[in-house]
């Protein structure tokens, strides 16, 4: 597939004035065309969540990348839909790759299930299509990024794999999850090929009073790291390593059968008399 063929669709969830989002689209453009579909406002840890109750728009809006390669639209939608946007029509014709990213902090273990970033790989598998998303991780890890990281290692990070997906290939069902610690080039310790760790959070739920006497909360929370294990996200980045992490749409777990039966009720427990 020469480069100026393949088409490529990026999307967030920190909105479409993100720097982490036209560091990629710039590095991105040089292999490809990009087409950068974004939310309007940060939409961070959405989810998969998708709009069924109000009409989506896309607007085409100006960006500061260079050249001709990268045309991009802000959405009223979360990231799922601005992919399903972006694959079904704004890019005009089947993207070659899906990316998300570069997300300004990391995402890691239970994090993907929240995380609209990661959101935005996993539409585009639900697409039929290889995709990866990208975040930059603070070090030392629960700490926050600096006002202003430097997302450019990241970006071009992304375009080097991306070559090599379009070069290998992705097996179906699955997409990479990428996290690179918020470091200089200089101090990377290389890449690993991960496994998820625990990220788990010791939730705080801020109960306050508004001026009329109302309730409202805020929800936070610290995380809580299980001493991170060898071979997890959590350890690479803490090593100052880039972790790649394997996922599959399949969330299947092959528990025992015999294990499995045991917890299935008889049927006179769920049985209506005379059904």
């Amino acid at each position: 597939m020469g480069q100026r063929h393949r088409r490529i669709l990026i999307s967030n969830d920190d909105g479409i004035n993100s720097p982490g989002l036209f560091a990629l689209a710039e590095a991105m453009a040089g292999i490809g065309h990009v087409t950068v579909v974004a939310p309007e406002r940060e939409r961070s840890a959405v989810g998969r969540s998708i709009t069924l109750h109000k009409p989506l728009r896309a607007q085409r809006v100006d960006v500061d990348v260079p050249g001709e390669a990268v045309e991009a639209y802000v959405s009223n939608g979360t990231p799922s839909d601005c992919v399903v946007l972006g694959c079904l029509d704004l890019v005009g014709e089947t993207p070659d790759i899906v990316i998300g990213g570069v997300n300004r902090g990391g995402n890691f273990g239970e994090d993907i299930l929240y995380s609209g970033t990661v959101s935005v790989a996993m539409e585009g598998v639900i697409m039929g299509l290889p995709a990866f998303a990208i975040s930059v991780a603070s070090l030392p890890m629960g700490t926050s990024l600096p006002p202003d990281p430097d997302y450019a290692l990241a970006a071009r990070f992304a375009r080097a794999l991306a070559e090599r997906i379009f070069e290998h290939g992705l097996p179906p069902d699955s997409f990479l999850n990428v996290n690179v610690p918020a470091l200089p080039g200089h101090r990377i310790n290389g890449v690993a090929i991960t496994r998820f760790g625990r990220m788990r959070y010791r939730e705080r739920l801020d109960k306050r009073r508004d001026p009329r006497g109302g309730t409202y909360y805020w929800l936070a929370g610290e995380p809580e790291l299980d001493g991170a294990p060898e071979g997890t996200d959590i350890a690479a980045v803490m090593a100052g390593t880039i972790s790649i992490t394997p996922a599959h749409m399949n969330l299947t777990n092959p528990i025992p059968s015999a294990q499995l039966n045991a917890l299935v009720p008889e049927a006179s427990a769920y049985h209506v008399a005379g059904s």
